[in-house]
């Protein structure tokens, strides 16, 4: 049996990240629906991560308390195992699928019985730092002046 070397990144890093720095965090089996969930991460998405907590922090729905505490998740864990600066990085991808969704049944008149869908969402946050432009080389004032 060949020896193979074991990898070092976990597959769902490497399909949402691949070889980019940053991180990533993910809540599932959430009980909020996936459309009331995605309402408010595309609220967030390509904000720094500063002013979406900010956002997060007095939106009214409900499903921003969640996507508040995946972002702070996503936040520390970006600075305890990459080493980046909280204040350079951005929410660069914001994904929300659909759980198992539970069925319940609501009885009705005349013995009938309806159903009650319960839905529940998979919230994953990435946060990647933003990337710096380069310096330009010489004075951009005295270029828009005409002066050498």
């Amino acid at each position: 049996m060949p020896v193979t070397e074991r990898r070092r990144t976990s597959a769902r890093r490497e399909s949402l990240l691949g070889d980019q720095p940053g991180s990533f965090a993910s809540a599932r089996y959430q009980r909020i629906t996936p459309m009331k969930s995605r309402r408010v991460t595309q609220m967030i998405h390509g904000l720094p991560v500063d002013d979406a907590l900010a956002l997060l922090q007095f939106a009214p729905q409900s499903a921003a308390k969640t996507v508040y505490k995946v972002l702070e998740s996503a936040i520390a864990n970006a600075e305890t195992t990459e080493d980046l600066d909280r204040a350079d990085l951005v929410v660069s991808s914001c994904q929300v699928d659909e759980g198992p969704t539970m069925k319940r049944w609501r009885p009705r008149a005349q013995g009938r019985a309806t159903r009650i869908l319960k839905r529940t969402s998979h919230i994953t946050l990435v946060v990647t730092p933003v990337a710096k432009p380069a310096p330009a080389s010489g004075d951009s004032k005295n270029r828009k002046k005409g002066k050498a």
